[in-house]
Order: structure tokens, then sequence, then C-alpha cells
């Protein structure tokens, strides 16, 4: 749903519909809750990665339609921008040796979509941020060929009334003006999901939210965008301001961004659905023929269309999901913390590290995010995001004596994080040798402080330092990131500069 209408406009009679069949759906899914009607634990886990399509010269190609065609692969879907794909792998049990197999199926996907993309001049370049986009490419002309997309472009830039300005201030400093969503594209993340109970979401969903921080600091690739060196990570300021439905005025007065991090340490999944419905405005009110509380009365399970669509116009980095399969409802915690890439070692070792670390700190009789004030966690984002891997975090210190202190990130990791990740996979019953190879990557990109943001920068500069101009050195570094990304070996690794 959403998928298959046409583009248009609403009338009041279709927003007041849709604010009732909200309500509906919010009270169905409490009456889920209450009725205890959700799967039992699996542990099932998924994953999903949004890639960019650039050309052998390392610049962006708008072809998305044309390479889906040839892939022919109900795992592989549009995205946002024609430059854009999502590749979707299905749910895997958390156990054994799967991480070891999420990288095959990766490479062997990923090598075959690029090997199609190659018959049309183009190629699969998994990176935040695509460093050879500029603000002509992210205008309307190239929002992809999807009804749902064009809807929602058009309902947020009517909320807003005038155009986004996108100002992100880092080592240099962006300002400029889109008519458009279309900016929001050059974001490619990837999303970590974790089917979890009801009892289990809270702690889940609160250890998700300490632990992004660690995750953007280990794991930045998107030092760039349009040409300017921003944050180490700068997707998420880039995510923020260009779906910003408020104008200045609203901004003031504070009312909420539809990109954040939250507000609070939350008991249940219910919390989170019910601010989604309560704090923002519906972006696509499109009402499916299923009455949610008459499916319930008749002993059957609401999909509740109306509450998942919105739902995904709500863009928290730590995102409840209400979904149903084989006709049992479940719910997942969905992170959106990382960006893509920059290879497939990399991006499982993210996951392990992530899988890991939710699960030991969610088991802790004391967690952490009650010795933590919720404002410190969104501190921690942001300046793991500014700094990447140099950033400093604030941390509970251990032992009696309590309160915070500011640790290095590289620290934190190594020396209480590792740890924990790797005791959190001996819990989801992970192999000794997939628990030790892919943590091990995240242990070297911390004692040689380098990730795919470290590498890009280190490259452009050198790039620069050869004689090539901005222009030319951006597409030096995207041709040779994407020759050692297909290459496969983790980012530290990789020879420095362009070498």
């Amino acid at each position: 749903m959403g998928e298959k209408v046409v583009a248009g406009g609403f009338d009041l009679s279709d927003r007041q519909r849709y604010r009732r069949k909200l309500h509906e759906c919010l009270e169905g899914l409490e009456r889920l809750l209450a009725e205890k009607r959700f799967d039992r634990p699996k542990n099932m886990m998924g994953l999903e990665i949004e890639l960019n399509l650039a050309g052998p010269d390392g610049l962006p190609r708008m072809v998305n339609a044309q390479v889906l065609e040839r892939i022919a692969s109900s795992d592989f879907q549009t995205e946002l921008g024609m430059f854009n794909l999502e590749v979707n792998i299905l749910p895997h049990r958390l156990g054994g040796r799967v991480f070891d197999q999420l990288t095959e199926e990766l490479s062997t996907g990923l090598g075959y979509a690029h090997r199609q993309a190659a018959d049309i001049d183009a190629g699969v370049v998994m990176i935040g941020i695509l460093p050879t986009l500029t603000q002509d490419d992210v205008v309307s002309a190239n929002l992809s060929a999807v009804d749902r997309y064009s809807l929602l472009n058009e309902q947020i830039l009517m909320l807003r009334g005038e155009d986004f300005t996108l100002d992100i201030e880092g080592v240099e400093r962006l300002r400029c003006t889109s008519g458009s969503i279309v900016p929001e594209a050059a974001c490619t993340s990837v999303q970590l999901h974790l089917q979890v109970t009801p009892n289990r979401f809270a702690d889940l969903w609160n250890a998700a939210q300490c632990v992004a921080a660690a995750q953007i600091a280990v794991g930045a690739n998107s030092p760039f965008l349009f040409g300017r060196e921003l944050w180490r990570e700068s997707r998420p300021p880039l995510f923020t301001q260009a779906t910003d439905t408020r104008p200045p005025e609203l901004q003031a007065q504070g009312v909420r961004p539809r990109t954040w991090f939250g507000e609070r340490w939350v008991d249940s999944a219910y919390e989170l659905f019910a601010e989604n419905v309560r704090y923002f405005p519906a972006l696509l009110p499109i009402c499916d023929e299923e009455e949610p509380l008459g499916v319930l009365a008749d002993g059957g399970i609401p999909s509740l269309q109306e509450l998942v669509l919105h739902n995904g116009t709500v863009y928290r980095w730590n995102r409840p999901v209400y979904g149903v399969a084989d006709g049992v409802p479940h719910l997942r915690v969905e992170n959106r913390v990382l960006p893509a890439g920059p290879t497939v070692a990399d991006v499982v070792a993210n996951a392990a590290f992530y899988y890991g670390l939710v699960r030991t700190l969610a088991d802790e009789p004391r967690p952490v995010w009650t010795r933590m004030p919720f404002a410190e966690a969104e501190a921690n984002f942001d300046a793991a995001c500014r700094y990447g891997i140099d950033a400093r975090l604030r941390w509970p210190r251990r032992g009696r004596a309590g309160g915070l202190a500011s640790v290095p990130a590289v620290r934190l990791v190594l020396d209480e994080l590792l740890p924990m990740a790797a005791a959190g996979l001996d819990a989801w019953g992970i192999e000794p040798a997939d628990r030790d190879h892919y943590l091990g990557i995240i242990e070297e990109r911390c004692r040689r402080r380098v990730n795919g943001a470290t590498w890009q920068v280190d490259a452009y500069r050198a790039a620069l330092a050869s004689g090539l101009d901005r222009a030319g050195a951006l597409a030096a570094t995207t041709r040779r990131y994407s020759e050692l990304m297909h290459k496969g070996d983790p980012v530290h690794t990789w020879p420095s500069g362009l070498r």
C-alpha cells in the first residue's frame, strides 16, 4: 500500500478518515499487546542496504530502472533517487555461522548487480554519500518514477510551504536550498532489523539508542556532500534538514522534526507508535479497506496498514516496526544509524557489533540507560556524527562511584563495548569463529583509527596534493574507493591515499 497509488492531492475527508483509522490502528495495537497475541522469540534478524549507482568516471548515473530490469530479482528494489537501489536480505536466525552466511549472500548479490549495471556503463557503489554528487543531481527530475515518492515529495513541500535550506557546518560549510526532498536520496544506509517480543522491546530499543554513537564512531562513511568536507557522518544532519516539514517559525516553537533521535527512554513499543501519531501529521493519508477493530472482533490479526504507513514517514534512527508473518504479528527494532559500506565485510562486522552489544546491554541487571540521561545519548550521537572515530563520548563510569566520564570512542569500544559485544554474540549462539573474525574488524579499525570516512578524507587530500582540483579529487577518490570496495578487503587494510 502506498507503492501503487496514483500521485495526486488529498481532500479534507481523506485526512479525517485517515486520522480516524490511525487511532483505530493504535487501539488495535494496544489490544494485541494486552492479549499477548505476538510471536514467540525466534531470534530473527534482517538486513537492508541502500546503494549508489556510478559510472567508471565516478559520477552518479540515473539508471536505477534500467539496472533493476536487468537484475530481475525481488531482492533488489528502487529507492528515492534514480541513482539509488536497495537490496534486501531474507531474515536469518541469529546463531551459528550466520555472519559468514550473510557475507556470502551479500557478496554474491552485489557482485551480480554490479555486473548487470556494467552493461549500461554503471556500477554499484556502497558508500554513505557518493562524494561526486552535486546539487544538480538531486533535483525533482531525478526522483525515481514511483508514485509514492512523488506523493511524499508533494506532501512534505506542501506542509513546509517553502524551499528546504541545507546548512551544515563541519570542516567546511555547506549552505544551499532545494525545491524538493531529493537531497535525502544522497543518504544511503544499512538497516538492521531485530525481531523482539513486546516484553523485550523497550530494553532492546533503549540499548540501541545507547549504542548509536559507538556505531557511528566506528562506522562513519559519509564525510562529503556536494563537494564540501563536512561531518565524518554527514547523513544525519542532511536527512534531518532534507525531510523537515517545519518552516522556521515552527522550528522556533520547538515542533519536533520528522527525522529525530527521540527525547526519552521508553517502557514499551506502544509509546513510540503513539508518539508518532500524536506529534506528526500524516504525509500519505491513504486508507486501506481493512477495519482493524472489526478484524480483531472477528478473532483475526489486522495488518494496521495506516499505522505502518505513517510510521514509515517518521524517520527515527531506531524505529519501531509492526509486521505480520504467517498470520502472526511481531515487533522489530529497526536500526537505521549506519551508512552503507565500505565493503561487505565491514557491513557484516558492523552488524555483528550491533547485535552483540544490544543483547548484552538489554540483559544487564542495571541497564546503562538507567545511569545515563537521554540527553547525553543524543549528545553522544551528535559528537560521533561530527568527529567519527576521533569522537569523545560520555559513558557511565564503572564501579560504585557512578557518574559519567568523557572518553575517546576508540577506548570505550576497545575496553568495554567489544567485550560486551562478544558476550552478546555468545548469548545469541554465534560460533566463536564468526564472533572473533567480525568483531576483530571493529577492533582493528579502532587500533588503527581508520574507517570509511578517514580513508575517504585521506584519499581526497592526497588527490588535492597531487594537483587535482576539488571535483577531480572527489572523482578520483570515488573511483579508487569503488575499486577497493569490490575487491572486498575491510577498510582498515586499504592502502592510504590513491595508491
